[in-house]
C-alpha cells in the first residue's frame, strides 16, 4: 500500500481552508479524508480542522476489528459528533457564525472499502484502468440534474454550481451518504472541488495512470489545477493498492 496527500492554497485565495489526512491504525486499516471549509474570519479552516482532527484521533482510538455494518455506523456517528463540535465552536465563538465544511472519506480494510461524503468534495476509485466517481455531490445543480431540469453540460457552467445543499455545520441533524465500494480496485482518490472544478475526470484519469511515482502524481494534479486558474484551495488524498492486497 502506498499513500500520499497534499493541500495547496491555489492561485487566488489568500489562505487555505482545506484539511486532509491519511492514517493507518494498529490493524493496518486506512482512513482517508478531505474537508473543504467555508466561512469568514478563518472559520472555514477551523471547521475543516475540527472534522479532520476528530476523525484521525477517533479512528486510531476506536476503529478496531469492525464489521462492515459497524463501520457504517462508526462513520455516521463520527459525522454527527463532528457536526456537534462545529456547532458548539460556533456557539462559543460568535464571530465564526456561518462556518462549515464538506467532508469526503474512505475506509479501507482487508474485508471492505467504504466511502462517505457530505457536500461537494469527491471520492473516486480506479477499476480496470478507468477512473470512476463513487460519491454524489450535494449541490443545487446536481439536484436539478437528477430532477431532469438541467443537463450535465448545463450544470458545468451554471452560475450556482457551487451552491451546497448539505454541509457539516450548516445542517442539523446531519446525515452522511455511505457507499460500499467494490474491493477489486487499484487506486482511491479523494479531493476537494478545487481539483474537480479545474480538471475533468478524463484529465485526472490521465495523470493517475501516468508513469510517475505517487508523490509526483499528486503534485502534478495540483500543478495542473493551478495552471488552469487555481481559483480555490486544492486538496488531494491518494492511495494505491499493491497487487495482492485486495
Amino acid at each position: 500500500m502506498k499513500s500520499f496527500y497534499l493541500t495547496d492554497a491555489g492561485k487566488v485565495r489568500d489562505h487555505n481552508e482545506d484539511s486532509v489526512i491519511i492514517v493507518k491504525n494498529a490493524k493496518n486499516d486506512y482512513l482517508m479524508a478531505v474537508a473543504d471549509g467555508m466561512g469568514g474570519h478563518s472559520a472555514g479552516e477551523i471547521a475543516s480542522s475540527i472534522a479532520i482532527s476528530y476523525l484521525g484521533k477517533h479512528f486510531n482510538d476506536t476503529f478496531l476489528d469492525m464489521s462492515k455494518v459497524d463501520a457504517v455506523n462508526w462513520i455516521r456517528d463520527s459525522v454527527r459528533e463532528i457536526n456537534t463540535l462545529i456547532f458548539q465552536y460556533e456557539k462559543d465563538h460568535p464571530e465564526s457564525k456561518g462556518m462549515g465544511t464538506t467532508l469526503v472519506l474512505a475506509i479501507l480494510t482487508k474485508d471492505y472499502i467504504l466511502f462517505g461524503n457530505i457536500g461537494d468534495s469527491s471520492g473516486f476509485a480506479v477499476q480496470d484502468g478507468k477512473l470512476k466517481k463513487v460519491t454524489y455531490d450535494h449541490t443545487l445543480v446536481n439536484l436539478l440534474v437528477s430532477a431532469g431540469e438541467l443537463t450535465k453540460e448545463e450544470a458545468k457552467e451554471h452560475p450556482k454550481k457551487n451552491v451546497l445543499m448539505k454541509a457539516l455545520g450548516a445542517n442539523d441533524p446531519i446525515d452522511v451518504d455511505v457507499f460500499d465500494c467494490d474491493m477489486n480496485i487499484s487506486q482511491i482518490l479523494l479531493c476537494s472541488d478545487g481539483l474537480t472544478n479545474m480538471l475533468d475526470k478524463d484529465q485526472i484519469e490521465r495523470v493517475l495512470l501516468g508513469d510517475t511515482d505517487i508523490e509526483d502524481t499528486v503534485i502534478k494534479l495540483i500543478r495542473k489545477a493551478n495552471n488552469r486558474g487555481g481559483t480555490d484551495n486544492i486538496s488531494v488524498a491518494y492511495l494505491i493498492l499493491e497487487e495482492g492486497e485486495r
